[in-house]
């Protein structure tokens, strides 16, 4: 690539989120079918569709952040999984369920036409399941914006 090549500007390639008991949490993603690509001491990476998520203990992290613990707060954010089908929806949740993930709202219709639950992880972060019937999913699960 030369040094000159602009990369898009709306992307995201990492998505860390900071936990309090890494080991826990690591159980909790790995319950849900999550393997790491890379784990160091303090930090595990999983490969996405084209980005990365981190665990990243809280402490260590506020330290990379020259911040604070007590400024470190899960914020009004979602991270979602869009799904093929309902069914498919009712499968995460179970399986979400079942890694001791704590219910925020069980799939359901929504007003806008499609089927979605929020579950939090051990440590807030939260989850949105969701089938957009507006929104198809291409093989490999990752989403495309359809033109308006």
């Amino acid at each position: 690539m030369s040094p000159h090549h602009r990369l898009p500007e709306q992307r995201v390639t990492l998505i860390t989120l900071g936990v309090r008991d890494l080991q826990a949490s690591r159980a909790f993603y790995r319950a849900l079918g999550w393997r790491p690509a890379q784990e160091q001491e303090g930090v595990s990476f999983y490969q996405m569709h084209g980005a990365a998520l981190a665990l990243f203990g809280l402490d260590d992290l506020a330290d990379d952040m020259d911040r604070p613990v007590g400024e470190l707060r899960t914020g009004a954010v979602t991270l979602a999984q869009n799904f093929a089908s309902e069914e498919d929806v009712d499968e995460a949740w179970h399986r979400a369920m079942q890694a001791g993930a704590k219910a925020i709202k069980v799939p359901q219709a929504t007003s806008w036409g499609g089927y979605s639950g929020y579950f939090a992880d051990p440590d807030g972060h939260v989850w949105e399941l969701a089938m957009n019937p507006f929104w198809p999913l291409a093989a490999d699960g990752s989403l495309t914006l359809p033109p308006r």
